[in-house]
């Protein structure tokens, strides 16, 4: 497999990945903050700091508010976080592996970016908000679909794993650390409101109707964390991914190198509980985990890729 296709078919999937998890992020937050009342201590510059754009926004001048913050994340052609970004660059990885992938999925990769392309700017506001995240959260969905029930079991199927796996790990780990150090940040602490911040956590992870049914109904902060980060059999939980990743790449040669920092995670977890960590703790768990998801993107580049630049 070449190794410009291998590269383009993984961020193919990384930039879907993103923008599913945006859009859902954005709606279950968008939920959130209509929710809880005034003085919560919760601001829209929240959204920004999960997906470590808030330095981009501030330089561009514009007030925290709900619209602009929500603009810059839906609608921002120059966003490298925004979801119309993500699927314009999913679009032109998809276009330039056509030849790699079924029909089906260059078919839905092309439509999904007309249709945000069409949308995007007309769904900032309340009114057409949720149709659009939700519109965009479905047809990835059904992309994921596709390409588990079309596409052969080979390297591309792999790298398009290996994709999207590692970049859950990412979201995952940045919601954690950005939720956790908004509720710890506050001047003052109100558990009604920490049990509804941490349930909006776990929606925004599509992980709420499993704590539900394996947990109980009650959300607790520490059980929810440890939830989507050691239960095995979650879609979105750190373990599963890492897991995940881990088959990927032994599946590919020359894959000794790679495996390093997944086992240093895995190693990491084993004897996790965010129940008996100090927020401080928690936070250098949540930068060890980000540092090995980086260190496995850098390593995958050297190995298997040609020398691009994003």
């Amino acid at each position: 497999m070449l190794s410009r296709v291998a590269d383009r078919v993984f961020w193919m999937a990384r930039y879907l990945e993103r923008a599913e998890s945006i859009a859902r992020v954005a709606h279950t937050f968008s939920h959130l903050m209509m929710d809880l009342p005034k003085g919560t201590e919760v601001s829209w510059g929240t959204l920004l700091d999960i997906f470590d754009v808030s330095q981009e926004f501030t330089d561009l001048a514009l007030p925290f508010g709900e619209y602009e913050v929500l603009e810059f994340m839906i609608a921002s052609s120059e966003n490298v976080g925004s979801i119309r970004y993500a699927i314009k660059s999913a679009r032109e990885n998809a276009r330039t592996t056509r030849d790699v992938l079924p029909d089906e999925v260059w078919e839905s990769v092309n439509e999904l970016h007309m249709y945000s392309k069409e949308f995007a700017e007309k769904s900032v506001a309340r009114r057409n908000r949720f149709k659009f995240l939700n519109h965009v959260v479905k047809r990835c969905h059904a992309l994921n679909g596709l390409m588990m029930t079309t596409q052969r079991r080979d390297h591309t199927y792999r790298f398009i794993k290996l994709g999207h796996l590692l970049e859950r790990v990412d979201v995952t780990t940045r919601v954690v650390a950005t939720v956790s150090q908004a509720i710890d940040s506050r001047d003052r602490s109100n558990p009604a409101f920490d049990a509804l911040i941490w349930a909006g956590f776990l929606e925004s992870l599509s992980a709420i109707g499993n704590y539900r049914r394996c947990i109980g109904p009650m959300v607790a902060p520490h059980s929810a964390v440890n939830f989507v980060f050691l239960e095995p059999e979650l879609p979105r939980s750190i373990v599963f991914c890492l897991n995940g990743i881990r088959k990927a790449l032994t599946d590919l040669k020359r894959h000794e190198q790679a495996l390093v920092p997944i086992d240093e995670a895995l190693a990491m977890l084993e004897s996790f509980d965010a129940e008996k960590l100090s927020p401080a703790s928690m936070h250098q768990v949540v930068e060890d985990l980000q540092s090995c998801a980086e260190r496995l993107s850098i390593i995958t580049s050297t190995t298997w890729f040609l020398p691009v630049t994003r």
